[in-house]
């Protein structure tokens, strides 16, 4: 039998390639000889532009690491694409679609430190490196005498910063850093974790520790072939929290997160919002039946909203 031909783009980052090697592995688990994967890297706006010019925290951030393999998508040149559901814009590209969320990983965040220390135990004023607004205004309702340090790159420069590392001339120390938990985990660094925060400590970002496996729409094999790794409960949640997030208009410049986790028939979605330095944090959780995920996010979202205009 001849295989099909399926090509998969995706960043050249070391945890982009983990990604894709867990899709490429659940894929050849499912359908075996029946598809022949081809590899194609893509450079990203977002990898083309590093450090803190970029400015990928703020406004626009959305899409710099995913605009161009849509493109690609778009026009033919691979069939699917794999995505940190996390860098996704909140409303659906048009013309794509995302084809399998496979099994979910951690969504919790991390702090990584070389002392083995927790956010309540670090030094007073320590040094804290994240290019997160949600992360920075969290940290700072936890401990507001931190130094909150704007940090870009990928995780290996990012746990380069912690003081004690391995670092590279110039770099400067931190005390610490936060990171997803399943970015570490996916890249063999979780031995680097110090702590990790609950979800209602740090309200992680929407869709954190969740793979997207994005296709064009209309294409029936590649629709066939993705929905053999989709795992329902891992799309309900990314359904309810993308939902909350378009409902925010999460894109914008403002620090929000949302995390939706299914138990059973129901699903419980915790979020928050705040202003960048961490003043006016609201936080509020919704639960209902999994069915109606998309319109429990949007509900979470109108209430954290209304608190804000209040």
């Amino acid at each position: 039998m001849r295989s099909l031909p399926v090509r998969v783009g995706a960043r050249a980052s070391r945890l982009s390639q983990a990604q894709t090697a867990i899709v490429s592995d659940l894929l050849r688990t499912k359908l075996g000889e029946a598809i022949a994967l081809q590899f194609v890297q893509v450079r990203t706006v977002g990898d083309r532009r590093p450090g803190p010019g970029r400015d990928l925290g703020r406004a626009g951030a959305k899409g710099a690491f995913t605009a161009d393999i849509e493109a690609l998508l778009l026009n033919g040149d691979i069939d699917i694409a794999v995505h940190s559901m996390k860098d996704l814009t909140s409303s659906p590209s048009e013309g794509l679609f995302i084809g399998a969320t496979p099994p979910r990983s951690d969504p919790r965040d991390a702090l990584v430190t070389s002392l083995d220390k927790t956010i309540q135990t670090l030094p007073k004023g320590a040094r804290v490196g994240t290019s997160s607004l949600r992360r920075r205004a969290q940290l700072l309702k936890l401990r507001r005498d931190l130094e909150v340090v704007e940090l870009h790159g990928n995780v290996d420069t990012r746990i380069r910063k912690v003081g004690g590392a391995k670092k590279r001339e110039g770099e400067n120390d931190l005390d610490a850093v936060v990171l997803a938990v399943a970015g570490l985990q996916r890249i063999g660094e979780v031995a680097r974790i110090s702590q990790k925060f609950s979800i209602d400590e740090m309200v992680p970002a929407v869709g954190q520790g969740t793979i997207a496996v994005q296709m064009r729409r209309g294409d029936r094999e590649i629709a066939r072939i993705l929905s053999e790794i989709d795992d329902p409960t891992a799309r309900v949640e990314s359904e309810c929290e993308r939902a909350f997030a378009l409902q925010t208009g999460a894109d914008c410049d403002l620090p929000i997160g949302g995390c939706a986790r299914v138990s059973g028939q129901r699903v419980k979605i915790v979020g928050m919002i705040a202003e960048e330095d961490g003043s006016g944090l609201r936080q509020s959780v919704v639960v209902g039946p999994s069915r109606d995920a998309t319109a429990l996010g949007r509900k979470l979202a109108e209430e954290l909203l209304e608190g804000a205009a209040s």
